[in-house]
């Protein structure tokens, strides 16, 4: 097969309503980076410009391109036209003749256009239309409860859910030629892909089982492979069986290393011509999703090569609102950060795209499962003859395309459309319409095309209906939102003993420096009408509001309260994640809502779009780790009439959890602290870590110390110790830090830099007292700390690794370095 790329900067686009003046364009691409980069339209993320854009859904848009076709590709029997995403209702003409319509984002589509050709130069034109006028004209008669589209029945047309809004996501509904586009010529047949199996047998080898999948059934073919690791031949030969002796098995992050096997695989005709070729990697190793019954119920748990894996990890949206173009820089940044806090699993969230290759190359590479969602959310779909069957074309490509990989760990039907519709789901016609998406067409498609890979039919869902949070602690996977959307306390997330935990979250604020991205210091103010434009869920000033002032005083400055927003979200999340690893084995899964941004807003995210590190996902990094020491407090502190303060706290239990494979010994400490820096107690003891254990280690019963020493003028400091170097620590307090006199400390800190190279650089903090979540920042210098929101103890040391984009001096850094502790917020 002869392939010849339509050049991505030859094309060109206009406004076809209007029939303006044809400008240039990038394909792959859309209509509004287009605009944009023409000038044509000022920064769609700037203030509250998304408003003044909503005109563009309403429009049609044309692209075109010219082109000669090479005498060798005129040779071949087919020339096809291949377009792997166009987005949406697409009219494509080929030198004035219409070859076909389209109206499926996520289908890629190959069209025979050799007979349309001619010598010299064709013209491409592919007219999309407004995909709001498709919308008010197709399935009128599907009306369904909507959650995220404010002008509603985005659901009627295969396109990316979020591009109608989300309540972290701009309204941009965009059009254009989003992904590679390209001739391919070739005679007599085809090769489509290459199924490829693995069978582990007993003896620890692994036989690679190669299936060709060609345009058309051809007897007699053979294949040839050749199979490398890191450059190494491992096999080499005909067949379609590759037996490996010695494997080295793929694991997830944290679990092992993750090497890939280069796969080439040539496939000849019977006459012994060549046909084609596939490659790929191939990670050796086997994923299942594990549910026997136990005593709760039944297990939710993922078993890599044998072994019972706790998936630690986030929601994944788009990672920008214009999808198109997407490549591996933009996908590493985040990946890369969720595995260095210690993540093993990325759920792939159902109201986005199905990703590109590149963004599954990182997620093989990093070890991290991929829970994948089909793309369907929240709102009731159609069901109709006409678009079941454009959902099977696409659920065949796109489980065809990433079933050979190494991270592939889950497909799942759709996100919360079954738990958020119950009441609607009792109509006979939709209850038919929901099944045979998620119930037939979805699992059959599993089934006939991958077959290893299992199905789950929505998140979350219980396989007896029973959808109550109870339910949810005997078997299934569950989205607890009741702390944030219900505001219950923080506490209730350990109310429950869940098994699975796949969505849970809390929004902060971005940092200053991502909201400059947006808008002037003037028009900052969280409440203002440039704010509001990037705060998109209806209640999230107030939620987050609430929640700071529950557990902290009033802040003195708006960056104050941005620093505390922070400091709640991670806070919010580290009580729940922890809760779930103590929960071990019974819970097998903490995937928290969200890790990333697709602009710049407040959000339930771990890493804002800028790319810099909420609190929450330095958090992340410590309670993610394979050793952990956790503070489990029973009790709660309220208030009963007259607003008196009452608190049930009187004891903490202390655990270790360890999901690392080598067992090991540690240390585990505990000091309690008065905050004038008297020791009230301390003690020591020897922990046995094992895998996938968590263990209630010590109690320590605080009854008579607090009689003496109120639990406002205490806070506890925990330690896990393995080879005499500190894995684990943390402070916990025994009543919300706002009743807490914490030290003034900003006069009686010291800091001390030390440059190591021209782009490495340590700081050293030091502190006379102590200081809770610790950050500092280097104002203007794009850097990488190993560490911040940390807490700083009285006269300890501390010492963060820095690494800059480009070279710093000494002088610079300091000027540009300013910190914060909890107690400068007041």
């Amino acid at each position: 097969m002869r392939s010849f790329p339509l050049a991505p900067a030859d094309w060109q686009f206009r406004d076809a309503t209007k029939n303006t003046a044809w400008l240039p364009a990038v394909v792959p691409g859309c209509v509004h980076t287009d605009l944009l980069r023409a000038k044509e339209i000022p920064d769609p993320f700037w203030g509250a410009n998304e408003l003044g854009l909503q005109w563009i859904e309403d429009h049609d848009w044309e692209y075109r391109t010219s082109f000669t076709v090479p005498a060798e590709l005129r040779a071949e029997e087919r020339v096809d036209l291949v377009a792997d995403g166009l987005d949406t209702v697409a009219t494509v003409t080929v030198n004035g003749r219409e070859i076909a319509r389209t109206e499926n984002m996520f289908v890629g589509y190959r069209w025979d256009i050799k007979s349309w050709l001619k010598s010299g130069e064709n013209e491409l034109v592919i007219r999309f239309g407004s995909a709001m006028k498709y919308i008010r004209t197709h399935r009128l008669g599907h009306q369904p409860r909507e959650f995220n589209d404010p002008v509603g029945r985005s659901q009627v047309i295969r396109k990316e859910p979020c591009q109608f809004g989300w309540d972290w996501g701009p309204r941009f509904v965009t059009a254009g030629i989003w992904r590679d586009i390209r001739l391919e010529a070739w005679s007599r047949n085809r090769v489509e892909s290459v199924r490829i199996s693995q069978l582990h047998d007993a003896d620890g080898s692994v036989t690679i089982r190669v299936a060709p999948e060609l345009a058309h059934r051809e007897a007699g073919i053979a294949c040839y492979h050749r199979l490398t690791l890191n450059g190494i031949v491992v096999s080499e030969g005909t067949g379609t069986k590759i037996r490996v002796e010695h494997p080295q098995l793929w694991w997830p992050n944290g679990h092992g290393a993750q090497p890939l096997y280069a796969l080439h695989v040539e496939i000849f005709h019977a006459d012994g011509s060549r046909m084609g070729s596939w490659v790929g990697r191939v990670g050796l190793r086997t994923i299942a999703l594990d549910r026997h019954k136990d005593e709760a119920g039944e297990t939710f748990q993922f078993v890599v090569n044998g072994r019972a894996i706790f998936a630690k990890g986030a929601n994944w949206i788009p990672a920008h609102s214009f999808v198109a173009g997407l490549n591996r820089e933009h996908y590493a940044r985040d990946l890369r950060s969720a595995a260095e806090a210690h993540m093993n699993m990325i759920r792939v969230w159902g109201g986005g795209i199905y990703e590109s290759e590149a963004f599954y190359d990182l997620c093989d590479e990093l070890g991290l499962l991929v829970w994948q969602d089909f793309m369907f959310a929240c709102a009731l779909y159609p069901g109709d003859a006409a678009f079941l069957r454009s959902v099977q074309i696409e659920a065949e490509q796109q489980v065809r395309r990433l079933r050979h990989r190494a991270s592939l760990a889950l497909w799942c039907g759709n996100n919360e459309i079954e738990s958020l519709n119950l009441d609607l789901l009792k109509q006979p016609a939709l209850r038919r319409n929901y099944d045979a998406l998620f119930h037939r067409v979805l699992p059959t498609v599993v089934a006939r095309h991958d077959a290893v890979t299992d199905y789950w039919p929505s998140s979350p869902f219980r396989n007896d209906g029973d959808s109550t949070l109870a339910a949810g602690e005997k078997r299934g996977d569950t989205h607890f939102w009741d702390v944030w959307h219900s505001r219950h306390p923080v506490k209730d997330y350990e109310k429950w003993r869940f098994r699975f935990c796949s969505e849970f979250g809390m929004q902060s604020y971005s940092s200053p420096e991502t909201q400059a991205t947006f808008c002037k210091p003037e028009d900052g103010n969280v409440f203002g009408a440039m704010m509001k434009s990037h705060q998109k869920n209806r209640a999230g000033n107030q939620i987050i509001l609430d929640y700071v002032t529950r557990r902290y005083l009033f802040p003195k400055s708006q960056d104050d309260l941005i620093y505390l927003s922070q400091l709640n979200q991670a806070y919010c999340m580290q009580i729940g994640v922890e809760h779930y690893r103590r929960l071990m084995p019974h819970c097998m899964g903490a995937l928290y809502w969200q890790l990333n941004d697709c602009w710049p807003v407040a959000s339930w995210s771990s890493i804002e779009f800028t790319g810099r590190w909420r609190a929450l996902h330095h958090l992340a990094r410590r309670f993610f780790a394979p050793a952990l020491v956790s503070a489990h407090v029973p009790g709660d502190e309220s208030t009963i009439i007259g607003n008196y303060r009452r608190s049930s706290v009187s004891a903490v239990h202390l655990y270790t959890v360890y999901d690392a494979p080598k067992a090991a010994r540690g240390v585990l400490r505990w000091d309690l602290f008065h905050v004038d820096g008297r020791v009230l107690l301390s003690g020591t003891k020897q922990v046995p870590l094992r895998y996938g254990e968590s263990v209630k280690q010590k109690t320590l019963d605080l009854t008579k110390l607090l009689a003496l020493h109120h639990r406002d003028s205490v806070f506890l400091r925990i330690a896990l110790e393995i080879g005499g170097q500190r894995v684990s620590q943390d402070s916990v307090f025994l009543t919300p830090p706002r009743f807490i006199a914490l030290p003034k400390a900003r006069a009686r800190t010291k800091v001390a830099f030390t440059v190591i190279g021209p782009k490495v650089a340590t700081v050293t903090f030091t502190s006379a007292v102590f200081q809770h979540r610790f950050a500092f920042d280097l104002t203007g210098i794009a850097h990488r700390a190993n560490d911040n929101y940390f807490e700083l103890f009285p006269g300890e040391a501390k010492t963060v690794t820095l690494d800059f984009t480009r070279p710093q001096t000494l002088a610079r850094l300091k000027r540009a370095l300013a910190y914060r502790s909890l107690v400068d917020t007041y």
